[in-house]
Order: C-alpha cells, then sequence, then structure tokens
C-alpha cells in the first residue's frame, strides 16, 4: 500500500493503555522526553525505550517543515499512530505521530533496551550482544520486524503494545544524522543507560 492516509483510524480507547490524557496532544518535545523508559513490543518484540528524537512542523530538519506529500502524510493524520520511512534509502524508522496545536509532529524512537523477543531479535539482526540489537532507529526496526507496512499503525492496537514506563533520568542533547537546526538539544535519553545508539555531550 502506498499511502498511510487510507490507514488512518481513531483511537478507539486511549485510555485502557494507561497512557496519560493528552499525552499525545503536546510538543514533540514534551511527549520525547517522557517516553524515555516506556516499553514498545512489535508482535511481542521489544524493549524499553531509552534514546528518542523530537520533530516539529516549525523545526526545519522536520520531515512536515514543507508541509504534506506523500512520503510525510501520515505526519499530518491523527496522533498516537505510526510513521515509518527510509532513511538514506536503506533503514527504516520508527516514528510517533503527535501535536502541538497543528498537525506535524513526530517522536523518532532512537535506541531501545531489549527485554522482549530477544533471541528472535538476534537471528533478524545476525548479533548476540543486546547492546547491538536496537542502539540506532534502523537496528531496532530491523530487530522489530518494522517496515513501511507498518506506516500509519495505530499504536493502541496490534501488532503495537506501547505501556507507559519510568526511566533513571533524562538527558538531552543534540540530534544526531541531520544537517538543519543541528544544535537544538531535541535529542533525549535514559542517563546512563548502555543501549543509547550514542553517548550524550558531557554537560
Amino acid at each position: 500500500m502506498s499511502s498511510g492516509v487510507s490507514r488512518h483510524s481513531g483511537l478507539s480507547n486511549p485510555a485502557r493503555q494507561g497512557w496519560p490524557a493528552g499525552f499525545w496532544d503536546r510538543h514533540p518535545t514534551q511527549v520525547a522526553a517522557d517516553l524515555i523508559g516506556w516499553s514498545v513490543l512489535v508482535n511481542g518484540v521489544g524493549g524499553r525505550i531509552v534514546e528518542t528524537e523530537a520533530y516539529h512542523h516549525e523545526d526545519p530538519a522536520s520531515h512536515s517543515f514543507s508541509g504534506p506529500t506523500p512520503r510525510n502524510e501520515v505526519m499530518f493524520g491523527p496522533p498516537a499512530h505510526v510513521y515509518v520511512y527510509r532513511s538514506y534509502g536503506i533503514h527504516w524508522c520508527l516514528n510517533f505521530v503527535c501535536w502541538d496545536g497543528a498537525p506535524g509532529g513526530a517522536v523518532l524512537v532512537r535506541a531501545l533496551e531489549p527485554t522482549d523477543g530477544l533471541d528472535l531479535m538476534s537471528e533478524r539482526r545476525l548479533a548476540s550482544d543486546p547492546r547491538a540489537l536496537c542502539s540506532g532507529p534502523g537496528k531496532l526496526c530491523q530487530a522489530l520486524a518494522v517496515t513501511r507496512e507498518h506506516n500509519g499503525l495505530a499504536l493502541d492496537r496490534a501488532p503495537f503494545e506501547l505501556a507507559p514506563g519510568s526511566a533513571q533520568g533524562v538527558v538531552a542533547g543534540p540530534r544526531i544524522g541531520i544537517t538543519k537546526a543541528v544544535e537544538t538539544p531535541w535529542r533525549f535519553g535514559e542517563a546512563g543507560s548502555r543501549f543509547l545508539s550514542r553517548p550524550f555531550p558531557q554537560a
């Protein structure tokens, strides 16, 4: 299916997921920071979110900055849905859509601490070290078998399970792999985590 729009559906009952009211109706930086420590599973495989990046519709580094396109149209659909894109024509990247007064925001999930389905993740990644399974957006999509087929799906329904959790502490720093707004500190991670895609700069 080439378009994610036709797959959009309203959330059936976000409250039953244990998500705080209005969680997705905030600035992407707030959502990105608060997602640290939450768990995400795809068909029962996944782990704790330990690293995210925020992208806003007024952010020049965001795919939504220039308005809707066939590639980014899911970002302009309902919040709490999945936006999946291919980076550099190689790696899939998993994002969660959120809004702050206007559509176009999303949170990139950069790294997980693997907790469920490690054997399957190891097979998919051809790696045995848990730290190498999900320590980067492309790695975690490969480990969780996330592809364009997931684009536009709701986070409160199968195959996704997203549950609140807690973190030891949250640190922030510049985002990675972008050429615009490179100094904007919209990358968030769990303090001291061994599963980050890259260490955060020392304060």
